[in-house]
């Protein structure tokens, strides 16, 4: 393995002085515009081993986390590629492909992209530890913005040298709920000439522009449609709370009581107490949400009868092709990380949209925010339990009566993965999730399906590390994603084994 830019970048960095250690910015100018590589032909891993246990230094003190730049925390090699592996059901072996087998969609998954707005008086920040509150600060916060930029021109860039028919989000695309965390979304997913990812006080963290998370970037958006999926963060304050005129008010307030980032201090250190306010930091409801997506251009999947609802569950069809996604939203507006299906929607949406789906002869992809080992009752932190919650079971169970349910689409846990889900009787399928753009590996994967002319389908997925595109802050907010990872803080094994990454995965055709 030879060290790759990350190295070569980050260490300049910090020798200069003018890193996320010291400023929150990348140094001024641009970098090297290298271009999108596929896992397939170069992959990027951390040059450390990750500290067990965590490192006990925080990566939220701007000295303590400049001390694990200079050590190397960041730092990224490239590796040879890793070819595609291949997945059966159980006790299957695909016959070799017919002569006429043709790839029938090509699209992009991109889960949990957390968009925060880290000055926020609702961030938790004084809470993040190692593990289970991890989520409540990244190094990596304030570039976010920049990095889901070069990562939309990344995907532009592949549909330029070989067409996707449209980008699929995995939820938990805000971060809290917030107006201008939603703004944000749809601004870098559509494109604006402008958009400037700050609140409260216009803060430049180092002198000039376009050298740190706070300055205005120019979105192009992405070349192709894209479809919402709603995940807990959505639509709950740092993705456990209910959203309420309590919390709005606390959101717009001027008090930091659990921890928010600072930025007219060196490196935007977390700090309780008084707060520039501001009105764009207002949580939004469940049906504010869904009119803020259905009103912007095509509107996402996104209509009247979910903007009635609040609720983002949807089909639509990939023309040409049997291919139909039903997408649903396993948020719960009461509370709670984990996912929630209630059986009114099952009755009144879903079942009747699967029933649909058999009567016109298509296949089905599931696509949700929550995998089937993630659905609970309501319970958990910030939640209470909901009687008619479907259980795990129940729904695995419904599912395995609809033999053209082929696969479906997940994030929430933050790591690649991929699932054989059996009911005790009938039709089993497979669960595909990505890791978040949010965390290591900040990656997207690409998805194509197959009809192989022999009595089989088959889903190729590939993962893909994104470009900067030559944005300095976008790269650094990868080189501070390694460093969470590595120092034991970012809470989840988000590359997950090679078997759930670049894999061709079998199924038997409806």
């Amino acid at each position: 393995m030879r060290v790759g830019l990350s190295l070569g970048l980050a260490v300049a960095l910090v020798q200069l002085g003018c890193g996320a250690s010291d400023d929150g910015g990348s140094g001024g100018g641009g970098i090297p515009k290298e271009p999108v590589r596929l896992t397939t032909d170069v992959t990027l891993a951390p040059a450390l081993a990750v500290s067990e246990p965590a490192d006990a230094r925080k990566p939220s003190d701007p000295s303590e986390r400049a001390a694990m730049l200079k050590e190397g925390f960041g730092e990224l090699v490239e590796g040879p590629g890793e070819a595609h592996g291949k997945r059966t059901p159980p006790g299957k072996t695909p016959p070799a492909a017919g002569a006429k087998a043709k790839r029938v969609a090509r699209f992009v998954h991109m889960p949990d992209l957390q968009l925060a707005d880290d000055e926020s008086p609702t961030r938790l920040a004084t809470f993040d530890s190692p593990g289970t509150l991890s989520g409540a600060y990244r190094p990596q916060d304030a570039n976010m913005c920049h990095m889901l930029n070069a990562a939309v021109q990344s995907v532009n860039e592949l549909h330029q040298a070989d067409p996707i028919d449209f980008l699929l989000l995995g939820g938990d695309n805000a971060d809290s709920a917030q107006q201008n965390e939603v703004d944000w979304v749809l601004a870098l997913l559509s494109g604006k000439e402008s958009i400037e990812c700050d609140s409260g006080a216009d803060d430049d963290p180092r002198k000039g522009g376009e050298n740190d998370g706070k300055d205005a970037l120019v979105a192009p958006g992405l070349a192709m449609p894209w479809y919402w999926v709603t995940g807990n963060h959505d639509i709950l304050i740092q993705g456990n709370l209910p959203v309420s005129s309590a919390k709005q008010a606390e959101a717009t307030g001027a008090n930091a009581a659990g921890g928010t980032r600072d930025w007219s201090q060196a490196g935007g250190p977390v700090v309780t107490g008084e707060v520039v306010p501001d009105e764009a930091r207002r949580p939004l409801m469940r049906k504010e949400i869904m009119a803020r997506i259905a009103a912007d251009a095509g509107g996402h999947g996104v209509g009247p009868e979910q903007t009635q609802s609040g609720k983002a569950i949807y089909t639509f069809d990939v023309p040409g092709t049997p291919l139909r996604f039903l997408v649903l939203d396993t948020a719960a507006e009461t509370g709670g990380s984990e996912g929630l299906l209630r059986q009114g929607d099952i009755d009144v949406v879903i079942k009747p949209a699967l029933e649909q789906a058999k009567t016109d002869g298509k296949w089905v992809a599931l696509a949700s925010h929550h995998a089937t080992s993630s659905l609970g009752d309501g319970t958990g932190l910030g939640g209470k339990q909901q009687p008619d919650a479907v259980t795990e079971q129940a729904w695995v169970e419904l599912l395995g009566a609809y033999p053209n349910v082929v696969f479906s689409m997940v994030g929430h846990s933050h790591q690649n993965r991929i699932k054989w889900v059996s009911p005790a009787s009938g039709h089993a399928f497979w669960e595909v999730m990505t890791s978040a753009l949010a965390d290591f590996p900040h990656q997207v994967r690409i998805v194509e399906i197959w009809d192989q002319d022999n009595g089989w389908l088959m889903l190729k997925t590939t993962n893909v590390d994104f470009s900067a595109m030559g944005d300095p802050v976008a790269f650094e907010a990868r080189t501070l994603g390694a460093l969470d990872f590595v120092a034991g803080w970012s809470g989840t094994d988000g590359p997950g084994a090679a078997s759930d990454r670049n894999v061709e995965v079998w199924i038997e055709k409806p």
